[in-house]
């Protein structure tokens, strides 16, 4: 990782610092996820099928997960996780169900009642990514929201494993949750089938997951061509890190490690005061990463990633808030005194012993976070995502001849004589 000094650098420079990798090739990501998007709509499981062949390396007949691998993923998943996977689940749901937003009514004025009533979304597709590591934590945080909204239907597509079948772990995560219909494709091509719909696989209302550069555009450009609504940008992972002189650096070295892990497109920095603390930290990362069975994959991602030297933690805070990261973790002496200052941040950690590592599997909250800059106005996923916010109001004639010559004077300040018409009507016909 490169250390830079950020005051010493220009605005252009400070900006280029502040770009995540996948920016730089979004015309052709854009470009090739066209094209398999427009594959599916014209051919659907057909394409499906080649396309699977072509990244996946393997020929399936049949995309449904059946009764048979469900059964054997039962088996071969050891008890150990298992617990730790229910563990996990009923944290989540507890977070979640606290957070659930309440139907409520009032009077707003004499004889006008106003309120909200709150309806799961009717068929959702929830994507699980499994391309270089399988997630079944990511199964467990879009599955355990969507039974929590009550979603009459839950559709879920994870990429096949070489020997054609999906991963145990992933399909026993989603059991765990309710989820029953499981199908075996991955990346743009899944994002397009659960949008338009296939043979085989159902048209969704809404979509949701991470996942690499391409799973995001298609989320995008099926979003863009109104086929379903997604959650929202969740690309490749990012963490944040603002330590002071006083934070661990094997810690801050073992955050910034367990992101870049997760691909050669994630992003990690390092934001501090100290010089002291960014040349150790530095020097962490060089060793640990040394001993990490995903080095490779690390490596990339480090090569794209940054130690910033900042003159003050407020100014490090105000970088934050500019980046949006997806993680942010306050690696600070009185972590919850600063954090009135977070403007835009997916998820933030507290305190030396809080790893990010935490909220992507089991204290309670979500890791299907907004990325790449999202946070500035996308949150996490939560039970409100996976639900509809339905507006309703009823006005007897004593409420229209109290409201009504309000509604009358703003509709025809804006010229629209159709709708002063129909409130007029009605305060000619109250009694």
């Amino acid at each position: 990782m490169k250390i830079l000094d950020w005051n010493a650098l220009d605005a252009e420079a400070q900006a280029r610092a502040l770009t995540r990798p996948v920016q730089a090739v979004a015309a052709q990501t854009r470009a090739s996820v066209a094209a398999l998007i427009e594959q599916v709509r014209g051919v659907g499981d057909l394409a499906l099928r080649e396309i699977t062949a072509r990244f996946d390396g393997v020929a399936l007949e049949r995309f449904e997960v059946g009764e048979a691998e469900f059964a054997a993923a039962e088996r071969a998943v050891p008890a150990e996780l298992r617990i730790a996977m229910q563990q996990a689940a009923a944290r989540i749901d507890a977070y979640h169900r606290a957070g659930m937003a309440q139907p409520y009514s009032l009077e707003t004025a004499p004889g006008v009642v106003c309120g909200k009533i709150i309806r799961p979304i009717g068929r959702v597709g929830l994507y699980v990514p499994a391309g270089s590591a399988p997630l079944p934590s990511t199964a467990l945080m879009l599955g355990v929201p969507a039974k929590l909204a009550g979603c009459r239907e839950v559709v879920l597509c994870t990429p096949p494993r070489n020997d054609g079948t999906a991963d145990p772990t992933v399909l026993v995560a989603a059991r765990l949750t309710g989820v029953h219909r499981v199908y075996k494709i991955g990346g743009a091509q899944a994002i397009a089938a659960m949008a338009w719909g296939t043979e085989t696989v159902p048209s969704c209302d809404k979509l949701f997951g991470p996942g690499n550069s391409y799973v995001t555009e298609a989320k995008q450009q099926v979003a863009q061509a109104g086929a379903a609504a997604i959650d929202m940008p969740a690309g490749p992972s990012e963490v944040l890190v603002i330590a002071d002189a006083g934070a661990n650096p094997a810690f801050v070295a073992a955050d910034l490690l367990s992101q870049a892990e997760h691909g050669p497109d994630s992003q990690v920095l390092l934001l501090s005061d100290d010089a002291a603390l960014i040349a150790a930290v530095q020097g962490e990362v060089e060793r640990q990463v040394a001993r990490l069975p995903r080095q490779a994959i690390a490596r990339q991602a480090l090569a794209a990633s940054l130690l910033l030297r900042v003159e003050s933690i407020e100014q490090a805070l105000a970088i934050s808030n500019r980046y949006a990261p997806e993680h942010l973790i306050l690696a600070l002496r009185q972590p919850r005194d600063w954090l009135d200052r977070v403007e835009a941040a997916g998820s933030v950690f507290l305190g030396d012993y809080t790893p990010e590592a935490l909220g992507d599997y089991c204290s309670g909250t979500n890791h299907v976070l907004p990325t790449a800059g999202a946070a500035r106005a996308y949150s996490g996923v939560s039970v409100a995502s996976f639900q509809n916010q339905i507006s309703v109001q009823a006005a007897s004639a004593e409420g229209i001849a109290g409201i009504g010559p309000c509604a009358l004077v703003m509709a025809r300040a804006e010229g629209l004589d159709a709708h002063a018409n129909a409130v007029a009507l009605r305060l000619g016909a109250a009694p």
